[in-house]
């Protein structure tokens, strides 16, 4: 029996970089009432906020509800947890100012030489690479850059695939995982989704058997392929659509219950 439903973010449970949709918030909602929910992504705590948490409380979550949604922030190499009141973080491993140094200048190098570096694109305050502390990302073209610049990209993940070789030439003491519609996660090996998962397994005190996970990027080299490989039950999803087409079904056997 499930207790868990666990989410990446972009591409399933919204269109990249852009708030949850009404009826994906809805759904969550109605599932918080039965599971414990976790997104778990590459993005940073600001953007769980205003992607998913907000949303949720916008379409009436309540304090109880939100006590059965669980942050795994940066992978999952950051949980934060609701107390009631307010969010308040659980544990953290940031990489060091040295490793973050590193992995920027890994990145912007390989990006330059190969022609992907497109720093004129960018919006006014926004940037290419960001420290997120327990990871590096590389976002094309920043993260204000408009959802249909972004899809169109790097559709194949062909550019980022030769951002990532390159990357792992200059600094191959590190993790590259491509992700979203224009990013790069750059972690230290190990800090990816299994990590996340695993400290999950261990927080919710569950095991992998109860768990179901959703993603886009299951495919080997996706961000998401770590979670497969751990033999956790998962559904590859397109988008978010597909995402609401899941648990409409998975609640409608669990209200029959």
């Amino acid at each position: 029996m499930k207790k868990v439903l666990a989410f990446d973010i972009d591409q399933t449970l919204n269109i990249a970089k852009t708030p949850v949709p009404d009826e994906i918030a809805d759904l969550l909602n109605d599932c918080l009432n039965y599971y414990q929910i976790c997104p778990i992504s590459g993005q940073k705590f600001d953007q769980f906020l205003i992607q998913i948490v907000d949303r949720l409380v916008e379409r009436g979550a309540t304090p109880a509800q939100l006590k059965n949604l669980h942050l795994f922030v940066a992978q999952g190499t950051q949980y934060y947890r609701y107390t009631g009141t307010e969010w308040e973080q659980v544990y953290n491993y940031p990489l060091t100012d040295e490793q973050v140094e590193k992995i920027t200048n890994a990145i912007e190098t390989s990006a330059k030489e190969l022609g992907y570096w497109e720093e004129d694109k960018l919006k006014d305050g926004d940037e290419i690479i960001e420290n997120r502390l327990s990871q590096v990302t590389f976002s094309a073209l920043g993260q204000k850059a408009g959802t249909k610049e972004k899809y169109a990209w790097d559709p194949d993940c062909k550019k980022r695939e030769k951002i990532v070789a390159r990357c792992k030439e200059i600094a191959p003491e590190f993790d590259y995982e491509i992700g979203g519609t224009t990013s790069i996660n750059a972690i230290t090996p190990g800090m990816n989704k299994e990590f996340g998962m695993t400290h999950m397994l261990e927080e919710l005190k569950v095991t992998k058997d109860e768990i179901l996970y959703f993603g886009d990027m299951t495919q080997p080299g996706g961000n998401d392929y770590p979670v497969v490989q751990m033999g956790i039950d998962t559904i590859t999803v397109r988008s978010h659509e597909d995402t609401a087409y899941a648990l409409r079904g998975i609640l409608g056997v669990t209200e029959k219950k």
